[in-house]
């Protein structure tokens, strides 16, 4: 009888499924392989090759055809061309205070918010929620004009503080369902545990669920960050003499030369980029708690 047993563990049938099994796991991994290369190469090439713009002379950016090795020859006579252009250095500036400004708003404003409708039941939450994506779901386009005229008759039109405002508002919605999310997948049973041990609620909010949703926070904080920094129509309508970079790119670019182009577009990339770099551990720690 054993005999038997062995002699159709490894019959050709058993076999040849294994191996046909084994073949579609390798042609699945080498798929999937093969499809993240494609996107990353999608991604990575076009700002590589901004990158390897941004860094040479303006004669390399006008030649035509591009050589073959990028920052041949390196020089930085492009991003001193573009740092010394009229309205760059103040717009960078303004760019980078209003994205501070708004991360540090929404994400104040945000994470009460997300614990309060994960937490709490009470009447008209399920409405709260879609009246938040409903705020999110308007045009900047209808917004913005609106906007310009009561910023014009209240005071406070062409002003950096009132454009992180208008960014806050634009990145709420989306950060407090994301922070939310974020509490919701916390039990609270932890909670009630830490109570149980003698904490009040708010050490058991600090000490035990706060350092669980720190990389949700910090997901969100990289979208509002972004958001603020690459967002356009706004800063264009609400601001003329203190623009951000967006907007001063976007004013200058019909008359702008190709090396401005490509320096500018360096300029918008880097500051995200790095900003990722310094938070992408809280983002490699969400995503092992989404995968466990």
């Amino acid at each position: 009888m054993s005999n038997q047993v062995l002699d159709t563990a490894v019959s050709p049938e058993v076999l040849a499924i294994q191996q046909r099994q084994i073949r579609r796991q390798k042609f699945n991994r080498a798929s999937t392989y093969v499809i993240a290369i494609l996107m990353s190469l999608w991604i990575l090439v076009p700002i590589y090759f901004i990158f390897s713009m941004a860094f040479t002379t303006q004669d390399a950016v006008r030649a035509y055809p591009k050589g073959v090795l990028p920052f041949i020859p390196f020089s930085l006579d492009t991003m001193q061309f573009f740092l010394n252009s009229e309205g760059i250095l103040p717009g960078l500036l303004n760019s980078v205070i209003v994205a501070v400004i708004t991360l540090l708003l929404s994400t104040v404003i945000a994470a009460p918010a997300g614990y309060a409708i994960s937490r709490y039941i009470f009447p008209g939450r399920n409405f709260f929620r879609l009246s938040i994506l409903a705020v999110r779901a308007f045009p900047i386009v209808v917004l913005s004009i609106p906007l310009a005229v009561l910023y014009i008759q209240v005071g406070v039109f062409d002003s950096i503080y009132s454009l992180a405002l208008m960014h806050t508002a634009l990145a709420l919605p989306t950060t407090i369902l994301v922070i939310g999310s974020v509490f919701a997948s916390i039990p609270y049973e932890l909670e009630e545990a830490a109570m149980v041990f003698g904490c009040t609620s708010w050490q058991a909010f600090r000490y035990v669920v706060l350092p669980l949703v720190l990389p949700g926070i910090a997901a969100s904080a990289v979208f509002t960050f972004v958001l603020s920094w690459n967002e356009v129509f706004a800063a264009s309508i609400l601001t003329l003499q203190n623009r951000t970079l967006p907007a001063q790119i976007l004013f200058s670019l019909t008359n702008s030369s190709e090396a401005y182009q490509f320096a500018g577009g360096f300029f918008m990339l880097i500051p995200a980029l790095i900003f990722m770099f310094f938070i992408r551990r809280y983002l490699f720690n969400m995503w092992g708690q989404v995968t466990k």
